[in-house]
């Protein structure tokens, strides 16, 4: 059987995500025995944990410019490669100063910055419109696997061997999956030695963008209701995903006269409390995207589409996790938590994959740039997380922010959004 060379790159892509978010959650993890071991306020892990998302702000508007004008490929290795490094060094900056630890989470942020907008940029050249949303839904499901196994393997290398170990390992992988990156993949199809030319006709016939973009109308970006409701919607939905990546091992392990559920980090119930509701989410974000991609194969309007899946994603979330902070059991808090990925699942079909239908060449540059001011909320959320616990003890408080955001993201995306070229 002849896998089509798409797929690879889709593969590809999901390992590169996956790489991604491991070795951005493993400090969630390693930051209980590190703060411990060295003493850091609640405050000091918010400014930690934060201080990532500096650098992979700036990094993700260059990122795109740079996939979309010079390819997508060359500029994810450099990406994978750099912050792979950084990964390694992170224990002999944090034995270093707390402010070493600042500045290489802020290299490992401008490293990681770059890896949306580059296979965005890819896909935009490679993956047929009726294949988008189910392609990046299942990159996208990187996400959620890269950060079940962040935190359970990070749990598990630490209560065997050392947190230090977890930086090591993950580090390792990036730098592997480089080799074999640079070996099977190029920037546009027409270039790769061994596509057919079935599937060579297709792409050139149905992928959004046929070539690379030579300039970026910046204002017009900045000025466009429809793009602006695709930068709100991420700016919210990062500010609850976030908040949870960072701070989901704290709450899970926390004492319960805190507020938390006092599960113990190499226990079995830590485990399934991580792995179920990251479960869900595979599993939904998949489904959500080829439920999307059928509909508009069916004729549905395509903004029809963007705009319900992305209502049941933001406001299914935002309920649920309003419902987290009146609960004592643990199994409801789990089935809450499944519950709130399987809305987001669902919403996979929004605002995620609109980038390319309102300017397919500069699909690169409207996923960098609507990232970059989507990573404020990143990089306040965890902030705001850790003061708000220092001074009231209060993980209901974190959650209930979280809805309200949500709400607000959903709506302004339903009033705004549209599925029409913007920018040609």
């Amino acid at each position: 059987m002849i896998v089509p060379e798409r797929f690879k790159l889709v593969f590809m892509s999901f390992l590169a995500v996956f790489i991604c978010y491991i070795d951005r959650v493993n400090i969630s993890v390693a930051i209980i025995p590190m703060q411990e071991q060295f003493g850091w306020t609640e405050s000091q892990v918010g400014l930690i944990l934060g201080s990532f998302y500096f650098g992979y702000m700036f990094s993700m508007t260059l990122g795109g410019y740079l996939a979309d004008k010079y390819g997508g490929k060359i500029v994810l290795a450099y990406g994978v490669f750099l912050w792979s490094i950084f990964t390694i060094i992170t224990p002999a900056f944090a034995y270093s100063g707390f402010w070493l630890l600042i500045f290489i989470r802020i290299l490992m942020g401008l490293g990681e910055g770059i890896t949306f907008p580059s296979w965005h940029s890819l896909y935009a050249r490679w993956i047929p419109f009726n294949e988008r949303t189910r392609a990046i839904a299942i990159t996208n499901s990187g996400i959620s696997v890269g950060t079940v196994f962040g935190f359970l393997v990070a749990a598990k290398i630490i209560d065997v061997y050392s947190w230090e170990l977890v930086f090591y390992s993950f580090g390792m992988l990036g730098i592997i999956w480089v080799f074999y990156w640079q070996k099977s993949i190029t920037t546009l199809p027409e270039s790769h030695p061994k596509i057919l030319k079935d599937e060579l006709d297709l792409i050139q016939k149905e992928a959004p963008a046929k070539s690379v973009a030579d300039s970026i109308p910046f204002l017009q970006l900045i000025l466009n209701g429809p793009f602006m409701a695709i930068v709100v919607a991420t700016f919210c939905n990062n500010w609850a995903l976030f908040t949870f990546l960072s701070y989901l091992p704290k709450f899970v392990n926390s004492p319960v006269s805190m507020g938390g559920l006092g599960v113990d980090l190499g226990s079995n119930l830590f485990i399934l409390m991580i792995l179920l509701p990251s479960t869900v989410s595979v599993l939904s974000l998949i489904a959500g995207g080829y439920l999307a991609d059928m509909f508009i194969k069916q004729g549905i309007k395509t903004i029809i589409v963007r705009k319900t899946a992305n209502t049941i994603g933001f406001y299914g979330a935002a309920s649920c996790l309003y419902l987290v902070s009146f609960q004592d059991s643990i199994s409801y808090i789990v089935l809450l938590l499944c519950l709130t990925n399987l809305s987001s699942g669902i919403g996979a079909g929004g605002f995620g994959v609109n980038h390319a239908e309102l300017g397919p060449k500069y699909t690169g540059s409207l996923v960098g740039i609507s990232g970059s001011l989507g990573m404020i909320a990143a990089i306040i959320s965890p902030i705001v997380a850790g003061f708000t616990l220092e001074n009231t003890n209060s993980w209901d408080l974190i959650f209930k922010i979280c809805c309200g955001i949500l709400v607000f993201g959903g709506t302004f995306y339903l009033f705004f959004a549209s599925s029409e070229k913007q920018f040609n």
